[in-house]
């Protein structure tokens, strides 16, 4: 059982009920019973006698059987009491609208915990406390158990809040840009059911369409990736989620961590989760316009239907910019067109029926795209012309995409707020918009779904690495309770982790870098290892092209000037000789942790300009196979390793392969804090991934502990 009793109830009982107006338990008593719910209203008070007509009893225990939900309006001190009372009576699920629990302290968190602690022994369910309530617009059901401002309007929406004024608020708002919504939780503290409870309670539930969740925090980020990506596949997930904030950010010492602030982690969580991310309320209502009254649509191509060519251009823009194609119109339909429209008219996409267009055009242009094998979706422009009423249009349109829904349709109609409050008081099945960036923001979403659903599940790979060799240096360094690894021992690591590094020797003195080199082979790098300076560069621990032994050895002596002449020579552990990859595309990789959501794997443009250009992403460890393609290519430096400008194209297996493999580290060593591989570089022979640089920071006591 998950929510029946809590969203489908045989009976409810309003514990709390007041005959004071304008108090929670007298407004939530009376919208029960003015929505019409379908089944047995139960007010409890102390006072009994009669409220809103009905019987009032004067304790849980004298109800009648059969109740399945409680609804408790009462003092935060009287809730386990009567939680008791509610075990006793059989009852099974709970909506605590109560205050005053943790969110107002370390005492209303111990009651909290006390709170749940029972209803968990009980095997009951709880929403809240500390939330708005309930509703399930179900014909057969009708319960509005909660005190948001309107009746709520029946649609196929799952709605979850956790903030229960803001809830409110949205579902106000959704009344008047007329979107219905199926069921709605408001969980307040969320101490029991949360937005996952609600997911796995809508994933099979045929009233639930789409799903709309307002989140501040995500408690359980592994389980809510679990859910949400399966369920994803089946109905959309849009997430308003809060709290951007940079927390844990500002100890980072490591490029990876200092680009890993604000809220990273929750992004990376809901794109590899199939989440449809919004950043704003607005944004919000505009994607569930579009899935409430839009098919998915079959691909990418996009026809745009207008009676005026500056939006038509402008949507054009548009639609290219958020990454889908202008739909290529056959000859077929462009003579279908030219046989109404005036000669003026353009019947290229888009297709502009000029400002004289009257309704009877609009009819014939969009029943016509629409009819086109080459289009997927249609966004149709109204401006206000010679007397054709937008109203007019819009009901037009609505006919259309009653006899066509196999397609989406949305309209652009750039009119006078009244087109919109008239809309707010009619049954709408296409989804209208002021603006055409908007209407093309809301395709996109719709494009967004259908290729997550199309998208392989992915695997996460099992990697063979030398786990022996690995331990061994980490509990070495932990041994003397250092937090970073010198360079070679962060080379090393990567090497029995099988991800390629370059060809090197670590030298101790100036001889055996010339020996070292002839090796390798000129020209080399040089760099400095230090148990105590990590950053290379701001020593001149770094030294490039070096082509012959005459230059390795002035390098060398130079390098150990400067160290002695700073005071940092005692901490030289010797020098780190290594082939010089030849390179113009230098990336970076490496791992980040987020204080909640764990370790999460960086990808991006490398080198110096890392931390200025930012042009990186991050995806939470561990990664499929799928999350390391998607990572790739979510950075423009993409175009880089396909080849572009001359270049040989990147070995793009080998790149997936080592962020495969660091992904594996991070998700088996959670000691692992930081890692960097900077530069990660791409030879300019082959396109080989070769990891030239790299900087590892553990927890010391998270080893030792092993």
């Amino acid at each position: 059982m998950l929510l029946e009793h809590i969203l489908k109830p045989r009976a409810v009982a309003v514990v709390g009920a007041s005959t004071r107006p304008h108090t929670i338990g007298s407004d939530l008593l009376k919208r029960l019973m003015e929505y019409g719910y379908k089944g047995g209203i139960y007010p409890v008070n102390p006072k009994g006698g009669e409220i809103e007509g009905l019987t009032a009893y004067k304790s849980v225990d004298e109800l009648p059987a059969g109740v399945d939900l409680a609804v408790l309006v009462v003092n935060a001190k009287f809730v386990l009491d009567t939680v008791d009372a509610c075990h006793r009576k059989g009852i099974k699920g709970l909506v605590v609208i109560s205050a005053g629990f943790k969110e107002t302290g370390a005492e209303g968190a111990a009651l909290e915990k006390a709170l749940l602690e029972r209803v968990r022994a009980y095997g009951m369910r709880m929403v809240g406390p500390n939330c708005l309530g309930v509703v399930n617009t179900n014909p057969d059901v009708r319960l509005d158990a909660c005190f948001a401002e309107s009746l709520p309007v029946a649609g196929d929406i799952g709605f979850v809040s956790q903030s229960g004024a803001l809830g409110g608020g949205i579902l106000n708002i959704l009344k008047d840009l007329n979107v219905g919504f199926a069921q709605f939780v408001s969980i307040g503290n969320q101490a029991d059911v949360n937005a996952e409870t609600a997911l796995e309670y809508w994933e099979n539930d045929p009233d639930v369409k789409q799903i709309l969740l307002y989140m501040e925090s995500i408690p359980n980020p592994e389980n809510f990736r679990r859910l949400a990506t399966r369920i994803s596949k089946k109905k959309p997930i849009v997430a308003l989620k809060a709290g951007r904030s940079a927390a844990g950010a500002s100890a980072a010492s490591s490029h990876t961590g200092s680009l890993a602030g604000g809220d990273r982690a929750a992004d990376a969580l809901l794109k590899q989760s199939g989440v449809i991310r919004e950043l704003s309320l607005c944004d919000l209502f505009a994607t569930a316009k579009v899935f409430s009254n839009c098919p998915i649509p079959k691909g990418d191509r996009v026809a745009i239907v207008t009676n005026s060519g500056g939006p038509g251009i402008m949507a054009t823009d548009a639609v290219c910019e958020y990454g889908m194609q202008m739909a290529p119109i056959t000859d077929e339909t462009k003579a279908k067109l030219r046989e109404f429209l005036p000669a003026a008219a353009s019947v290229k996409n888009p297709v502009d029926m000029i400002a004289s267009a009257p309704l009877e055009h609009y009819r014939k242009t969009v029943e016509t795209v629409l009819a086109d094998p080459n289009v997927d979706m249609v966004m149709v422009i109204y401006l206000p012309f010679l007397g054709l009423k937008d109203i007019d249009v819009a009901k037009a349109l609505m006919e259309i995409r009653e006899a066509h829904p196999e397609k989406p349709l949305v309209g652009v109609f750039m009119t006078t707020n009244e087109f919109f409050t008239t809309l707010s008081n009619m049954k709408v099945t296409v989804p209208f918009y002021m603006y055409s960036e908007d209407a093309a923001d809301a395709l996109r979403r719709l494009n967004d779904q259908r290729l997550w659903i199309a998208r392989p599940e992915g695997v996460v790979p099992e990697l063979a690495v030398d786990e022996v060799r690995t331990l061994a240096i980490f509990k070495a360094a932990a041994a003397e309770g250092r937090r970073e690894l010198t360079t070679r021992e962060s080379l090393d690591v990567l090497d029995a982790c099988g991800v390629r590094i370059c060809r090197s020797g670590m030298a101790h003195s100036e001889d055996e870098a010339v020996k070292i080199a002839e090796t390798t082979g000129y020209p080399v790098v040089m760099k400095m290892t230090s148990k105590t300076t990590s950053h290379k560069t701001d020593v001149g621990g770094v030294r490039v092209g070096i082509a012959n032994e005459a230059e390795l050895r002035a390098e060398y002596r130079d390098l150990v000037a400067k160290l002695e002449a700073r005071g940092l020579l005692d901490g030289l552990e010797g020098v780190l000789i290594q082939e010089m990859v030849k390179s113009k595309r230098e990336l970076v990789t490496g791992i980040a942790t987020d204080p909640q959501f764990g370790p999460m794997v960086m990808f991006g443009l490398g080198g110096v300009f890392v931390e200025v250009l930012k042009d990186v992403a991050f995806r939470l460890a561990p990664l499929t196979d799928q999350d390391a393609k998607d990572l790739i290519h979510s950075v423009k430096c993409v175009k880089l390793l396909e080849g572009a400008r001359g270049f040989t194209p990147a070995q793009m297996d080998k790149v997936e392969e080592t962020l495969l493999r660091i992904s594996q580290l991070a998700a088996r060593h959670r000691f692992v804090k930081e890692l960097d591989i900077n530069p990660l570089m791409v030879s300019d022979r082959d396109g080989e991934p070769i990891a030239v640089d790299a900087r590892i920071a553990i927890d010391p006591e998270a080893v030792l502990k092993l």
